[in-house]
């Protein structure tokens, strides 16, 4: 064999070899890669456990609606899950939770009846504000009596009721009629405002001062009469996690859906103003 052929023969093998090393070298790091990718799914996947149990959430009457569609939303969305509700006069539910009622979630209507529990220090989150809220006043269907202010609910002959002045739907009324310096008495006193507009929606009161959201919700069967002084009575919702909570990670959750742009939207479309 001459030389040259020897020559060219080892030359190739060379290359070959150089082939086979890198080919090497590249599974080698393709195999890493592979196993950095895994390890940060499984670390993506553990950060985020599937949620399951039940929460309670003490809520504002007035948010019965809403809250009620963010948590067919929630439990579609986190499959084992159940949200259970108490609505009713923020003062009450206050008074309940501070009394050792087992809860998750308070959601008030004003940040007065958030002090009741946070100074009893039963909270264990900063109650944060989610939305706010606007009275107005809700006539029988049609407005038969021709209401168009706020002055006008004072005629002796209108039965008018209005929210307890111990529930922030009453205080809050109370604050627009001395914003008005109106004086106004009313047939009832409501222990929530769901109460006070369905004394409306039964025909056994001619007006209720209420939320603008609640007369949203009782569509056809109310009409609402917007009044300048509302203005000056607008109550901040806080939202906070309750300190004995016995399901804090989804009750943690439930929180962030309601403060989500998606929640928010639920919210807003019910009437409800941004925080």
């Amino acid at each position: 064999m001459t030389r040259s052929v020897r020559r060219t023969r080892r030359t190739l093998q060379l290359a070959g070899a150089s082939v086979a090393a890198l080919l090497a070298l590249s599974a080698c790091s393709s195999s890493g890669d592979d196993s950095s990718a895994t390890t940060k799914s499984d670390t993506s996947a553990a950060a985020t456990p599937k949620l399951s149990g039940s929460i309670t959430v003490f809520a504002a009457a007035s948010l019965q609606e809403s809250f009620k569609t963010l948590k067919a939303d929630f439990e579609k969305a986190h499959p084992g899950t159940k949200v259970n509700f108490s609505f009713g006069g923020s003062d009450t539910l206050a008074a309940q939770i501070t009394s050792g009622a087992p809860a998750d979630v308070f959601a008030a209507a004003s940040a007065k009846t958030m002090a009741i529990v946070t100074d009893k220090k039963d909270t264990a989150t900063t109650p944060a504000t989610f939305v706010r809220n606007q009275l107005e006043i809700a006539t029988l269907p049609g407005n038969p009596d021709k209401i168009s202010s706020l002055k006008g609910l004072t005629k002796s002959s209108l039965k008018v009721v209005l929210c307890d002045k111990t529930v922030p739907c009453g205080a809050a009324a109370q604050k627009a009629l001395d914003a008005g310096k109106l004086k106004l008495t009313p047939v009832s006193y409501e222990e929530d405002v769901k109460s006070a507009l369905n004394k409306v929606v039964l025909k056994e009161a001619d007006a209720a001062v209420v939320y603008q959201t609640d007369v949203k919700a009782a569509g056809s069967k109310v009409e609402g009469v917007d009044f300048p002084e509302s203005a000056d009575a607008i109550n901040d919702y806080p939202i906070a996690l309750l300190k004995n909570a016995q399901n804090p990670t989804v009750a943690k959750a439930f929180i962030a859906l309601v403060q989500s742009a998606e929640g928010q939207q639920v919210l807003n479309d019910a009437g409800f103003l941004k925080p």
